[in-house]
């Protein structure tokens, strides 16, 4: 009994718990362990069934409460801090081998010559080619600690014998800014993908190299964009908003109001960088938000909305208006806990309901798909208790369920034909483009010696047409002309996207697909670049 009871209590939650609660509560726990320690039919793993129980546990108290296992906490971690220890490489498995899409700019493989297209079939003298390595075999044998030496054997296509890499690994950075480029003489466009702490870094590099290529009006673009940090929230929000406006403010059952407000640096404890605070407060904004945009990304947009700073476009945000705090536990587990609710600076609550529990909570995209909510904004019923009036031209915002945009732009379905969809699903679009620059990577940097000759003069035809239908039929999917001719503008738009990422970079991928086939962008174009935004008003 005693082994398990200290598999259970050494998660370390417990005994402070039990300093603020009747003892009755863990010793409950207490007495059911001793029961079955003592009394059941085979032996258990308590630590195992131990995980279960918290997990069950904090599945009764909110959505975001939740527990998070050992060897889970360092790929968490790693999205947050927006680095990792490795070797430097985008990689996938192809054929059962491991290849280099890109390597990093600055990374250990670039330094020493390793190059796209390579295929890594030793790790430290161990064969990994066609062993069904996954990814998270590459994960343990390729990260490690900083300055570790690990020896790449690679197969390079036109040498005969394989050549033998040493990596010293290092630091390498998770990029959340994926984009920013010019997408007219006088706007801008950043894509930001997540709120990291090298996120207000990267932030204020993509403003200033798009301020210096002549940048008045922005986009800034937090579609899909799942949240993160608080802080860093704050800091994108402050980027905006001139001194002493209000971006969010929390407050919970232990934690009494807390404000955070434009050019404030002691907010949360945060330190900022004193020279680069609010670098776009003056300038034409629009922000771009979908129904997979969430927490951090409802903080800036609903304060950018609040005080009429920017136009929001898109579809209705996720609606996340609770903050998590984790806790480690003794075990190296850890455990979030949602210490607070946030309000927009107009107080809005946009926390949509989970009452009804998480599965419902989980069911609520699909239900609003089939309301027709991203298709009609009609069909997004808010009542009027929910209205609140923006702080400086007094329109009208909503609280409940997200942040409501003021230009709402329908999910186009009309591209989606069954064939497209197989094709999808089966990860074509990404094994072929792969494959096709892998193969032709020479003949393309002939063809196209800068990226700006690809995106002008590349045409979907041909060979790479006849070598993508066969890539389909491939995987014993019918080609069916109907079907093509429905998404042939989304197929070939794609693949022109996906083959542009694999030759340069992931950035070459949003200049292309947003042109083509992002109508939330495209809408957003349209609005900064016409008077629009100037005849309602608001704050630039």
């Amino acid at each position: 009994m005693k082994k398990i009871l200290l598999s259970f209590i050494a998660l370390g939650t417990f005994t402070t718990f039990a300093q603020h609660k009747e003892d009755e509560t863990t010793g409950k726990f207490e007495e059911v362990f001793g029961y079955l320690d003592a009394h059941y039919v085979e032996e258990f793993d308590g630590a195992a069934i131990t995980d279960k129980a918290i997990v069950a546990m904090l599945k009764e108290l909110d959505p975001h409460t939740y527990l998070i296992p050992k060897k889970e906490v360092q790929s968490s971690n790693e999205k947050i801090n927006g680095s990792f220890v490795g070797v430097g490489i985008r990689f996938q498995i192809m054929d059962d081998t491991l290849t280099v899409v890109n390597t990093i700019e600055g990374g250990p493989c670039e330094k020493v010559g390793v190059r796209a297209g390579d295929k890594i079939v030793e790790i430290d003298g161990e064969n990994v080619a066609g062993v069904g390595l996954k990814n998270s075999g590459v994960r343990e044998r390729l990260m490690g600690e900083k300055g570790s030496l690990v020896v790449l054997g690679i197969d390079r296509r036109k040498e005969s014998e394989v050549l033998n890499f040493d990596i010293r690994r290092d630091k390498i950075p998770l990029f959340s800014v994926a984009a920013s480029y010019m997408a007219s003489d006088k706007t801008g466009y950043i894509k930001v993908t997540s709120f990291a702490r090298t996120t207000p870094d990267e932030l204020d590099e993509a403003i200033e190299k798009l301020k210096d290529a002549g940048m008045k009006n922005l986009i800034l673009d937090l579609q899909g964009n799942g949240g993160g940090l608080l802080h860093v929230a704050k800091y994108m929000a402050d980027e905006f908003l001139s001194k002493d406006k209000l971006i969010v403010y929390s407050e919970g059952r232990s934690q009494s109001r807390r404000d955070m407000v434009a050019d404030d640096k002691n907010s949360y404890g945060q330190y900022y960088h004193d020279n680069k605070r609010g670098q776009f407060e003056k300038g034409k904004l629009v922000v771009l938000v979908d129904e997979n945009s969430a927490s951090a990304s409802e903080i800036v947009s609903g304060a950018l909305q609040d005080w009429d700073r920017a136009m929001i476009v898109g579809r209705r945000t996720f609606g996340k208006g609770l903050v998590q705090r984790p806790y480690t536990l003794s075990d190296g587990s850890m455990m979030r806990i949602t210490i607070a609710r946030y309000f927009t600076p107009t107080g809005r609550f946009i926390q949509k309901p989970y009452n009804e529990g998480i599965d419902a909570y989980r069911d609520d995209y699909m239900n609003r798909y089939e309301n027709g909510e991203f298709m009609h904004r009609d069909s997004i019923k808010l009542p009027d208790s929910l209205q609140f009036k923006t702080l400086d031209m007094g329109r009208t915002v909503y609280g409940g369920g997200g942040i409501m945009p003021d230009v709402f732009v329908p999910l186009d379905t009309m591209e989606l034909s069954d064939m497209y969809r197989a094709i999808s699903r089966k990860g074509i679009f990404n094994t072929f483009t792969f494959h096709y620059v892998d193969h032709h990577r020479e003949d393309m940097k002939k063809m196209y010696p800068t990226f700006e000759d690809y995106e002008k003069d590349f045409k979907f035809e041909g060979a790479v047409q006849k070598e993508f239908l066969k890539a389909v039929k491939d995987e014993d999917i019918e080609w069916n002309e109907e079907d093509y001719q429905t998404s042939k503008t989304l197929i070939q738009t794609l693949v022109k996207a996906r083959i542009a990422s694999n030759m340069w970079d992931f950035e070459k991928f949003y200049k292309i697909y947003n042109a083509q086939e992002n109508e939330i962008f495209m809408k957003g174009l349209e609005l900064i670049e016409s008077k629009s935004l100037e005849d309602l008003g608001l704050d630039y």
